[in-house]
């Protein structure tokens, strides 16, 4: 049984996910029209967390095309808006399964363990796939953050929702990723209610870098047109508030 938690050894699964990573990339070659810019932005590695917005249930594996590193995902125990049971890719990766609706403690002391080790670890902050427009974050990318002091490379993700419908028309999608330049780190010295409300401004931030990375369109509650902003209302509603998915 892996570790969990503090006593995660970084990196690990090496070769299973170096395979991986090979068939990651000759699939997004083949399946889609893959166009990715901003490397220039990648550094030299950690400790790091890597924000992507979170529109489609392969995000993590296009955040895996695109950055160099040993990456640690933190994902949902259940994906419960892709067309098939894809956690299996996700167990046989290696990861940190969140359980929407609930704390996630353990993920998060194992995504924290591995930033302390000067570690990547990807994000998705708005905490799921249940829209393609831009949400609020979650606290979580917030929290690990303060309490680590890594920095934050935000990712800009369009076109991954279009992949399959494509390619049932026979076609490939054009996908854009696009990689930000670095900020934070992010500190945090208020206490209970106060610092709640400190996650919550780390985290409209670092949704604001990740707006500028993705299309107009798509940026939801971050858009700077009202017309966008209403259009996307509703979206900003977690949908596991008062639901836990143990």
């Amino acid at each position: 049984m892996e570790k969990t938690g503090p006593e995660i050894k970084y990196p690990r699964r090496r070769f299973i996910r170096d395979v991986m990573r090979g068939i990651i990339y000759i699939l997004f070659d083949l399946l889609s029209d893959l166009e990715i810019s901003g490397r220039e932005h990648l550094p030299a590695g950690g400790p790091l967390l890597v924000a992507a917005n979170h529109f489609s249930f392969i995000d993590p594996a296009l955040v895996v095309r695109v950055t160099p590193w040993p990456l640690e995902v933190i994902g949902g125990a259940q994906l419960p808006y892709a067309p098939f049971d894809g956690t299996w890719i996700l167990k046989l990766w290696g990861y940190f399964p969140t359980h929407r609706g609930t704390c996630s403690r353990t993920a998060l002391r194992s995504a924290e363990a591995v930033l302390a080790q000067g570690g990547v670890v990807g994000i998705a902050p708005e905490g799921g796939a249940w829209a393609t427009v831009l949400r609020p974050a979650r606290p979580g990318a917030a929290f690990l953050a303060t309490r680590t002091g890594a920095r934050i490379l935000p990712v800009g993700i369009d076109g991954a929702t279009d992949v399959f419908p494509s390619l049932r028309n026979g076609r490939r999608a054009h996908v854009t990723v696009r990689i930000g330049e670095l900020f934070g780190p992010f500190q945090a010295g208020e206490r209970g209610q106060k610092y709640r409300c400190r996650l919550d401004e780390i985290g409209h931030e670092i949704m604001q870098h990740i707006a500028e990375l993705i299309p107009p369109e798509r940026r939801g509650y971050y858009s700077d047109d009202p017309a966008i902003r209403a259009a996307a209302k509703g979206t900003e509603i977690y949908p596991w508030e008062h639901v836990s998915e143990i």
